[in-house]
């Protein structure tokens, strides 16, 4: 019995190290969608990027997720304003979060280490329908059901001509996460709203960003 009890006691350590370490890589995804028509190639036009909720102007706030734009747009080529009325192109930009929503998940596993018929500890492990002296005794875990709050953030990007007013850009990209703060989602919004920016116009992607590595798939 001494015996079992040690190898318990060696076990949870090892079986909370595994659960972590596929946790230390989080990454963002994004869902974005795109529509253009040709952009005119940059070769010293200007931009200036201006709330699309004329309420947001002059705010601290907006500036600096505009900064974030202008920093894409100047990537591709283009040339930043000095104001909006001496601008070629004109970048409508705007920003939200909602209010959350509660999910709940369930886990019949109870700690999620039990697998097979034996469990991941060979005879002592129970698995599912049987259990034992292992890590996944019924005695010490059972279901384990928790709920959590996940937010909707979202960008919307709109180009305009300045000289006629012709749209030639609409894009927004969208993100589903257990975070509400705009600071650190904005930005990455506007990473993956300008990944392999304009795209292909009606086509909507998801974007993961992990590590400055990031693939992108077409969402039916």
């Amino acid at each position: 019995m001494s015996s079992l009890k040690s190898l318990r006691r060696f076990a949870l350590p090892l079986a909370l190290a595994a659960g972590l370490a596929g946790c230390t890589s989080p990454s963002f995804k994004a869902d974005v969608s795109r529509f253009a028509v040709p952009l005119p190639a940059p070769s010293g036009q200007t931009f200036a990027v201006v709330p699309e909720d004329p309420k947001l102007a002059g705010g601290l706030e907006f500036a600096t997720y505009a900064n974030s734009v202008a920093a894409e747009m100047e990537q591709l080529g283009y040339v930043r304003a000095p104001a909006p009325e001496r601008a070629d192109l004109l970048v409508r930009f705007d920003y939200r979060v909602d209010g959350g929503r509660e999910r709940v998940r369930t886990d019949l596993s109870g700690a999620g280490f039990a697998a097979g018929p034996w469990g991941p500890w060979g005879p002592w492990g129970g698995g599912f329908g049987r259990w034992g002296w292992g890590f996944y005794d019924p005695w010490l875990a059972g279901p384990n059901v928790r709920s959590y709050t996940v937010y909707t953030s979202g960008i919307d990007l709109k180009i305009d001509r300045a000289a006629d007013g012709q749209r030639l850009f609409e894009g927004k990209a969208e993100a589903v996460s257990r975070s509400n703060r705009l600071p650190r989602l904005v930005p990455n919004l506007v990473d993956a709203l300008f990944t392999g920016f304009p795209g292909n116009s009606g086509e909507t992607v998801r974007i993961t960003i992990r590590d400055d590595e990031k693939t992108v798939r077409t969402v039916d």
